[in-house]
């Protein structure tokens, strides 16, 4: 194992995250709210603590293992999650314990969108800033970037590219060199903030919250600078333009690159994943508005319309926005039915190489088509049933794989769970809470149906192992316990 070479490498990384301190600290010179000292603080203490890493070792230069690079990976999110909790641990306002600001950092850069905090709009425009930035970086994987650097530095990338993109199939590239695909990726993924924002802006937001909105949107995140979500706007534009972008947002990047190089829809319905996606959300939608509708929550077909397609994208893409005003029945009070209904639909969530959470609608596609293949079998047994995305027949190492990672995920989430009910949490708001950090989600149900600030602390970092767990899609973080990842 390269130690050294890691360690110099985790010390450039943390160099550079030290720089992501400085526009909120410009935000705050803005605003004049007080909180830039903080930033600054910990724009010198991440920069010196990178620097010291990475000066002793900076001669240790050589090509990256797998094994390596998913060490890397899993030292990249939590060493980097672990350091941006600096700043929220100098703030007076909001003033957090260890463990509060631990959560609310590792929850912005996993794009999980749970929250500690309350009275969100009193805080500080730097703080606001801060929170929303942490889920736009973490939203690609900052490691997508950091491939696009790190070469120019001496240091390959394909190993770490490999370990953080999700999805069953990771070998395929969409150009020939590693960094020319985190460039492509990123300038998607900057096109697509800067549109939001800009649509957000004309709906009638402030050029601050739009942005901010923005980058929790596109990043599939569900942070917001106010209480209410984007209820707080109490706009159905808003809302419609926000459901718009969080559907783009919950595609595989490199489906839409796809398109852009090849100048053609088609390419998304010629995708099977992509057809999947669209049925599932659609699904959602309309059995939230058929329930809705029954029941009357709201006073008019098109409010139940609205509110349904809202927080069925919200939290089908895992999301988690709220979209209700204020003196709205609130989402985790509708019906039974629909809450549960979407926490189980955050299981699926977006796209693989989407931003978006949960198993990837991919494995789910896998799952149920390798599902109708056994059914076949009992039918035929002397047949042979091939499973086809498209035209393309998949290898049976794929759907043993799919198999494998969908094993390890229901162990995962029943360990939290029952750590969390031992303790002392409710059933319910055990097992949404897990649900919302694991398929990086946010909201839950009952205790946490608003945010996680009642919990006790060992119940917040038993949450922070699961959103580790869920960003880097169990595997990757798993695959560190096994006796032969360390033997040499």
């Amino acid at each position: 194992m390269q130690i050294k070479n890691i360690i110099r490498i985790l010390g450039l990384l943390v160099a550079l995250l030290s720089v992501t301190m400085l526009p909120p600290a410009f935000i705050s010179l803005i605003y004049r709210d007080g909180g830039g000292v903080s930033f600054l603080m910990s724009f010198l203490f991440c920069l010196i603590a990178g620097l010291l890493f990475w000066y002793p070792n900076r001669a240790e230069k050589s090509d990256l293992r797998a094994r390596e690079g998913f060490l890397i990976v899993v030292l990249f999110w939590s060493v980097l999650a672990s350091f941006s909790a600096v700043p929220l641990l100098l703030l007076e306002q909001p003033n957090l314990s260890i463990a509060d600001a631990f959560f609310e950092s590792f929850s912005g850069l996993t794009t999980t969108g749970a929250t500690i905090l309350t009275q969100i709009d009193g805080l500080p425009h730097a703080v606001l800033w801060y929170r929303q930035q942490l889920q736009w970086l973490g939203g690609m994987g900052i490691i997508v970037l950091a491939v696009a650097i790190l070469p120019i530095l001496g240091i390959g990338g394909m190993q770490l590219y490999r370990a953080e993109i999700p999805g069953p199939v990771k070998d395929s590239k969409m150009t020939p060199r590693i960094a020319d695909t985190a460039k492509h990726l990123w300038l998607i993924y900057v096109t697509l903030t800067f549109a939001c924002a800009i649509s957000y802006w004309a709906a009638g937001m402030s050029l601050f919250d739009a942005i901010c909105h923005s980058f929790s949107t596109i990043a599939i995140g569900g942070f917001s600078t106010h209480d209410l979500s984007m209820g707080y706007f109490d706009s159905p534009l808003i809302n419609f333009i926000c459901v718009f972008f969080l559907l783009i947002a919950g595609v595989n990047f490199a489906l839409h690159f796809a398109v852009l190089n090849s100048r053609s829809l088609r390419n998304y319905f010629y995708d099977a994943e992509f057809k999947a996606f669209l049925g599932i959300q659609f699904s959602l939608i309309l059995v939230c508005f058929i329930v809705l509708a029954s029941f009357n929550v709201y006073q008019s077909n098109f409010d139940n319309f609205e509110q349904a397609l809202f927080h069925a994208v919200s939290i089908g893409t895992t999301a988690g926005f709220a979209g209700t005003s204020a003196g709205e029945v609130a989402f985790s009070s509708w019906p039974t039915l629909l809450p549960l209904l979407l926490i189980f639909a955050s299981f699926i969530g977006g796209c693989a190489g989407s931003t978006g959470g949960g198993m990837k609608v991919i494995r789910v596609l896998l799952l149920y088509l390798q599902g109708v293949r056994e059914l076949n079998k009992l039918v035929h047994p002397k047949a042979v049933f091939t499973i086809k995305l498209g035209n393309k027949a998949l290898p049976n190492r794929v759907v043993e794989a799919i198999w494998g990672f969908f094993s390890a995920y229901a162990a995962v989430f029943v360990i939290c769970m029952l750590l969390l009910l031992a303790a002392g949490m409710d059933d319910l708001a055990a097992f949404t809470a897990v649900a919302a950090c694991l398929n990086n989600l946010g909201p839950g149900l009952g205790q946490v149906a608003a945010n996680f600030a009642e919990i006790n602390d060992f119940s917040k970092w038993v949450l922070v192992v699961a959103m580790l767990f869920g960003r880097l899609e169990i595997f990757t973080l798993l695959v560190l316990f096994t006796p032969a990842f360390w033997r040499t």
